[in-house]
């Protein structure tokens, strides 16, 4: 038995595998049942909330991590809720006054209630800490809490993105307040605590307003420099009102301001109809290849359609391990990636129908189809790859969800066409070249 058929047999048996594999994913209570797949919002039905982040006040070089920052926060609150397979993402959308539009994208499966779905996000506090400038140090409390910020405040730097964790404590004696009053607690990461220590030594007798939402709670004067990375927030709470601020801050500050521009709900009755719409139309897509290739390119064209079987295979485990999150455009990439999986096979096929002519066997015609054909296939997939990387990259989140799958696609594709279809072909190919082996291994109206 020649090297190709035990090749040809170990491809069968891997792929056999990882078709279980698939199969036994989707099935209720099979063994792989937690590599089902993601399916996005438009197929799974819910709310997806669109916030713009305010990033104007961040430098330039922190925004980056400023936006990760504000993903990580969002999506630690709405998993404390129970929602399944939350998806939370940061994008870019333009040019806004000059700068780049930073949005964040909540995705949100199962909930189709909008009033809901914002509860979820809720109003993290916004916690900041700003000094006083020098002319404005005699106002009152009142007259700090009714001023501008930007008139008589200036930014130390310091936010809730480096608050580590809050707590709710009550005061024991006097001092100015009352016995029993709460009180809440902020401890600062290391980060915050060096930066605390460095506003503190440096503003000695100056007042540090303490902001939250943009508005004054307390405005304490700085006796004492404070290297331990601690602070108290004291104002009018009740008891209720500093647990609920202790919990919002605990669930995490956002390092930036949101709001809530856009809202979209999807029934999930609109959601099923996507996805049935979507496999349909890759069942009937891939009829209608394979139909063409067989009738077209004989036995080549049975096993190019073997081949795009296991492409299919391999290309489904792989969404399921990454796992991709597959929506109405990245099953559109998907199916689109299948009808050009079939482009390496045909221009093989051709060059071969080439070489035959020529009076070559049908082995050494294969030989020759395969490495003539391969700077063709090489060329036309990496420009593919490069087109899908530039959708990835640039694109908002249906566009990614498109160009993931078409690229994923199209590398699978360059595997299965030089390697499974080749390996196969090999296997049955015969040594001779009578009338009607060559008819079997031409194509179209050639023999």
């Amino acid at each position: 038995m020649s090297k190709h058929r035990y090749l040809s047999i170990i491809l069968i048996i891997v792929l056999a595998g990882i078709g279980y594999f698939v199969w036994q994913s989707q099935t209720t209570g099979g063994h792989f049942q937690k590599f089902a797949f993601k399916l996005g919002l438009d197929l799974n039905g819910g709310t997806e909330l669109v916030y713009h982040a305010d990033t104007t006040k961040i430098q330039s070089g922190s925004v980056a991590d400023a936006m990760s920052s504000l993903r990580d926060v969002i999506e630690r609150r709405v998993n404390l809720f129970g929602v399944s397979e939350p998806v939370v993402q940061v994008e870019q959308a333009g040019l806004v006054s000059g700068q780049k539009d930073e949005r964040l994208l909540v995705d949100l499966p199962g909930v189709t209630n909008i009033d809901q779905a914002v509860a979820l996000i809720g109003q993290t506090p916004q916690l900041e800490f700003m000094l006083v400038k020098p002319g404005a140090q005699n106002l009152t409390q009142a007259q700090l809490a009714s001023s501008s910020p930007d008139q008589i405040f200036q930014s130390t730097g310091l936010t809730g993105q480096f608050l580590s964790g809050a707590s709710l404590q009550f005061t024991n004696t006097g001092g100015g307040t009352i016995a029993g009053q709460p009180e809440v607690a902020l401890t600062f990461n290391d980060q915050g605590k060096d930066l605390f220590a460095k506003i503190t030594t440096e503003h000695k007798g100056e007042i540090l307003a303490i902001f939250l939402d943009g508005q004054v709670i307390s405005s304490p004067k700085i006796n004492d420099a404070i290297t331990d990375g601690k602070a108290v927030i004291t104002g009018s709470f009740t008891a209720d009102e500093a647990k609920l601020l202790v919990r919002n801050l605990n669930y995490g500050a956002l390092p930036v301001p949101i709001s809530l521009i856009s809202t979209e709900t999807v029934g999930a009755s609109l959601g099923q109809n996507a996805k049935d719409a979507g496999v349909k139309a890759g069942l009937i897509g891939f009829a209608l290849i394979v139909i063409f290739l067989i009738l077209w390119y004989r036995l080549p064209g049975i096993i190019a359609s073997v081949s795009l079987v296991m492409y299919i295979i391999l290309s489904l485990a792989i969404f399921k391990l990454i796992p991709v999150t597959l929506s109405a455009a990245g099953i559109a990439g998907f199916i689109l990636s299948i009808g050009m999986a079939v482009d390496a096979n045909i221009l093989i096929f051709e060059r071969m129908k080439e070489e035959l002519k020529r009076g070559k066997n049908i082995h050494d015609a294969l030989h020759e189809g395969f490495t003539r054909a391969w700077l063709s296939i090489r060329d036309s997939n990496i420009s593919s790859i490069i087109t899908a990387v530039v959708l990835f990259w640039v694109g908002t989140s249906a566009v990614k969800g498109f160009a993931l799958t078409f690229g994923i696609g199209v590398l699978v594709s360059m595997f299965t066409a030089i390697t499974v279809s080749r390996t196969f072909l090999f296997a049955i190919a015969p040594k001779g070249t009578s009338g009607f082996k060559k008819f079997l291994f031409s194509n179209g109206f050639h023999v």
